[in-house]
């Protein structure tokens, strides 16, 4: 007689031969639909566990877990906390159709949590169309624009994130958070935020670690390299770059981007033959890899020829190989405009052209590089990211210099570099004012 439950709950627990951690998963989902009261919901202690099923309370529990109660097991409330009939009874304690009825409810139950805790697929791939249009626009887009889409896009999926316990959802939303974090990074970049770039773009490479989505980590790895040698610490920069270019799973077009930017990042230390080296490993045909992130996805995730030639003009500038860098700089500058118009970056314009004049003032060709400079005028301050604020910086010292001191056509285009640098967003918004004087481009 000592074995025999003293209430009903602990005999209908016993049948279902729960344990703790049972019973309260139970309980937990039923207050989910039931009562519906979020972090209000009744909760349940092992300690509330044992009083329950031990027939050692006196008065009933809260009205709201009386009803999660009586939902889990068909039984009024006030019944589970009696003893159970005893074996001795005639009337059955339990009968067929009510342990149908009550593992139809569980069934149910247990269904439909599973149903709320997913999201629709519709809503993932709704997610995975706004990082497409905005990596794939970035270009007509300003900087602060994508600030603001990308960081609601950010707190869109990891909200969606909260919301599902299927692990194949929760993947993807994490990778969507993680390419979300990439673009703000390169729009803080953009903006002259090196130090809110260089978080955002770790969020990102931490993401990607997360979720071993390498071409992400691949990708921040190279705005990481960028950030560390615009801010005037080149060494690090090539190991960042060179750390980012052994990881696995990277197409064609994320090495090139990275051997792209080790290259600047050489010139900017001034090592000729690893410069050229890392700009040799730029230019060759890769063996046809590709991944999601710089070729599916593409856009400011890519890397087209436009944008490689560019960046190497601008390393051929740091070496002070003028040749070099004007043909870069030229190919760069046809490659961009002769895209259809919807398709242009006007930041790729404007930065060939930028490095165009520089590579022109190298020979001392001061018509040439006004010419080239005709390309800069025209891009929209919302436009003038640090990049190109950089290049036309580097222009602007080299008209001030002893070669063009008493030439009005250099006083009166350094002035007019000045007051298009002056009226760029970063410049507008009170960002990045002292970043773009201290960077050697």
């Amino acid at each position: 007689m000592d074995d025999f439950p003293r209430t009903l709950l602990k005999a209908l627990v016993a049948q279902r031969h729960w344990r703790y951690g049972d019973f309260v998963g139970h309980f937990t989902r039923t207050a989910e639909r039931i009562v519906g009261k979020g972090t209000a919901n009744p909760t349940i202690s092992e300690a509330q566990f044992r009083r329950w099923t031990s027939g050692a309370i006196r008065t009933l529990p809260s009205p709201d877990a009386c009803r999660v109660l009586e939902e889990m097991f068909g039984v009024g409330a006030a019944a589970l906390f009696r003893a159970p009939p005893s074996p001795e009874s005639s009337a059955p304690a339990f009968n067929l159709k009510d342990e149908i009825d009550m593992t139809a409810r569980d069934a149910s139950s247990e269904a439909g949590a599973a149903a709320s805790a997913s999201i629709s697929d519709t809503t993932l791939d709704q997610l995975r169309d706004v990082v497409g249009v905005l990596a794939r626009d970035y270009h007509s887009f300003s900087a602060f624009e994508v600030l603001q889409c990308a960081r609601r896009l950010r707190e869109e999926a990891e909200q969606h994130r909260d919301r599902t316990q299927v692990p194949v959802q929760q993947q993807d939303l994490l990778v969507i958070a993680g390419q979300a974090c990439a673009l703000l990074s390169a729009a803080a970049f953009d903006l002259g935020s090196l130090d809110g770039a260089t978080r955002l773009a770790r969020a990102a490479d931490l993401y990607g670690e997360t979720t071993r989505y390498t071409p992400l980590r691949g990708f921040a790895g190279g705005v990481l390299a960028y950030i560390a040698y615009f801010s005037d610490r080149p060494a690090e920069a090539v190991q960042i770059a060179q750390r980012a270019r052994m990881l696995s799973g990277l197409g064609d077009i994320a090495h090139r981007r990275l051997a792209a930017i080790e290259a600047r990042a050489h010139g900017h230390r001034g090592d000729t033959a690893s410069a050229q080296q890392a700009l040799d490993a730029s230019r060759r045909e890769g063996p046809g890899h590709i991944d999601h992130l710089h070729d599916a996805v593409g856009g400011e995730f890519g890397f087209p020829d436009e944008r490689l030639a560019m960046s190497n003009a601008s390393t051929c500038l740091l070496l002070g190989d003028g040749e070099q860098a004007e043909a870069a700089a030229r190919t760069a500058l046809d490659l961009v405009t002769n895209r259809p118009e919807a398709q242009q970056s006007a930041r790729v314009v404007g930065g060939a052209a930028a490095d165009l004049a520089a590579s022109r003032l190298l020979r001392d060709d001061l018509d040439g590089a006004a010419e080239a400079l005709e390309h800069v005028w025209a891009v929209p301050g919302e436009q003038r990211a640090t990049g190109l604020l950089t290049r036309t910086a580097r222009v602007r010292r080299a008209l001030a210099g002893e070669r063009f001191r008493r030439a009005p056509l250099a006083e009166e285009t350094a002035e007019r570099l000045e007051h298009f640098s002056r009226l760029a967003a970063q410049h507008q918004l009170g960002m990045g004012a002292g970043t773009v004087a201290a960077l050697d481009g």
